[in-house]
């Protein structure tokens, strides 16, 4: 019997930290899967885990320690999933600076993955990397990220808080940097773009420039989110190679 109490709570440990890391991981914690589809999810990898990486902790305890315990395991489990929510934003911070400048943020629409009024740009340019991103095995990356930290912090044993914090910060830092690097071409067009619009203003006083930017700016957004496609999936590649740099495992 005693046996199986250490047995039921390992479960609920590696289940604590699981299920806190699925409810912030991309692809996962969209709003549009349903929840019975999350439930699952969660109860195969925790059994899947539990099984591989045995947990050695003895049920003798206080009902104090024990949630404590869960506790640990749910802010590392949220530490994971927040750290890999920011990088996985970066695409979403690029796509917001480039509707920005075309002109589309007051054109919002429901977003089917996440339940809130988002630009329709924006919307499109995610879903677009959500397929890249799957289609390149990205879910084994995720996968990938929770098997290493069953086995490197074995449950029970967290890193410090600090540890976990500097790491959060790191991560929103790396968010900005790749964010902001991915919409550098999307600026450097536009910025030229306002430049030759200068000009005309300067050259032909009476033309209509107010009139004659905007759909120059929806048309030079199109094409340079063309351009743009290609450096999401050089991005994919780089997913993981953040995740190894960033993640406390």
């Amino acid at each position: 019997m005693e046996a199986l109490n250490d047995k039921l709570l390992a479960f609920f440990m590696v289940t604590t930290r699981i299920s806190a890391f699925i409810l912030l991981v991309p692809i996962f914690s969209l709003e549009s899967t349903p929840v019975r589809i999350k439930a699952a999810i969660i109860l195969l990898l925790s059994l899947f885990f539990t099984y591989i990486n045995p947990v050695k902790i003895s049920s003798n305890i206080s009902i104090i320690q024990i949630v404590l315990l869960l506790c640990g395991e749910a802010t590392y489990g949220l530490a994971l999933g927040l750290i890999t929510n920011l990088i996985f934003s970066a695409v979403r911070l690029s796509a917001r600076i480039t509707e920005r400048e075309m002109g589309f943020t007051f054109a919002e629409v429901l977003d089917p993955l996440t339940g809130e009024q988002d630009p329709a740009f924006g919307i499109f340019i995610e879903m677009i990397f959500m397929l890249v991103f799957l289609s390149a095995n990205g879910h084994h990356a995720l996968l990938t990220i929770l098997s290493r930290s069953c086995s490197t912090v074995p449950i029970g044993d967290i890193p410090a808080i600090n540890i976990l914090t500097n790491a959060v910060i790191e991560a929103g830092s790396a968010m900005f940097i790749a964010g902001l690097r991915l919409a550098a071409p999307v600026l450097a067009a536009f910025i030229l773009l306002l430049v030759i619009l200068a000009v005309l203003a300067r050259a032909a006083p009476e033309m209509n420039i107010l009139l004659l930017s905007l759909p120059m700016k929806i048309g030079l957004g199109f094409i340079m989110s063309i351009i743009f496609l290609d450096f999401i999936s050089g991005f994919v590649s780089e997913f993981a190679d953040w995740m190894n740099k960033l993640l406390p495992i």
